[in-house]
């Protein structure tokens, strides 16, 4: 038996990543899920993959479904604040000067490195994640509590205050016109997306402040720091610092989403003990509860 899954998850593998040479699509969370399920099949740990990975998956596919919402939640969109705030620092947009600087009209090597590692924004972290409970693994559910915190109080934020970026700023007259680069590179990539539960979630416009982009890959260099010594953690410097100019260069966010990223990235990770312990003590209390009903009223609360 433990033979016929490896042929499986060789042919499993093969197939997905012909289907993306063949057709190239955006790495979201289901198409990953599906991709590891194969790889891990090959190694015959793929039940311990989907055990520790799927509900990590699941939840941040029903954050996204929850994100889309946002735009039919609350309709008042901010378009001044953050350009207001870049201008303030700098004297002038971050995003116009590199794009007077870097810009030429057409995509070059440089601009397909930055969309890269935007696109590393679902890779890395899930990368991250299967290294940890590899190597770390009793720090494996305090980086995925962190990485959910931050994602679910990035939501609120959006819902509480939806917030334009600079490509739509632009295309509705708020700031100097810019061009949205990412979706040039896309073009000339020529990416589409095969069949994916992902592509039923509508995408949210309005979701530029905080960066996620900037969070989640805050998150990934504390994380290295934390966990793998200096040297990686200086080495995985480079990540964030590609990511964070390249979202502000192409034109997807302002100075102001990064910085805001940060700073809810930091709080993610520093709350995440905490929050993993109460979660704990929680599920604690209902397994005794359904196993000694009795129990719970001599339990202060």
């Amino acid at each position: 038996m433990k033979w016929l899954i490896r042929i499986i998850g060789v042919l499993g593998t093969v197939t997905c990543i012909v289907l993306f040479i063949r057709t190239p699509s955006f790495p979201t969370p289901d198409k990953i899920l599906v991709f590891l399920i194969f790889v891990f099949m090959m190694f015959s740990e793929a039940w311990e993959m989907f055990k520790h990975f799927a509900p990590f998956i699941a939840i941040l596919l029903v954050y996204d479904s929850f994100r889309s919402l946002v735009p039919s939640l609350n309709s008042h969109v901010h378009f001044t604040l953050m350009p207001n705030f870049d201008k303030f620092i700098f004297g002038t947009l971050p995003t116009v000067t590199l794009q007077k600087w870097l810009w030429h009209g057409y995509v070059t090597w440089y601009d397909f490195m930055f969309y890269a590692v935007y696109m590393m924004h679902f890779v890395l972290p899930i990368v991250l994640a299967i290294i940890i409970l590899k190597l770390r693994e009793s720090h494996y559910w305090k980086f995925v509590t962190a990485y959910l915190f931050t994602s679910f109080a990035a939501f609120i934020v959006y819902l509480a205050y939806p917030s334009a970026p600079p490509w739509l700023a632009s295309q509705n007259g708020y700031i100097a016109p810019i061009a949205r680069i990412s979706s040039a590179v896309y073009s000339a990539m020529g990416i589409k997306n095969f069949p994916s539960l992902y592509n039923h979630f509508a995408p949210n416009p309005v979701a530029a402040v905080p960066s996620l982009h900037a969070a989640y890959a805050t998150l990934f260099v504390l994380f290295v720091f934390k966990l793998f010594g200096k040297k990686w953690g200086t080495l995985s410097l480079i990540y964030p610092v590609l990511m964070i100019f390249g979202v502000v260069y192409m034109g997807e966010h302002y100075v102001f989403d990064v910085v805001t990223g940060i700073i809810l990235a930091v709080i993610g990770f520093l709350i995440a003990p905490w929050l993993l312990r109460q979660v704990q003590r929680g599920l604690r209390r209902l397994l005794l509860f359904a196993k000694y009903p009795g129990l719970a009223e001599k339990i202060p609360n």
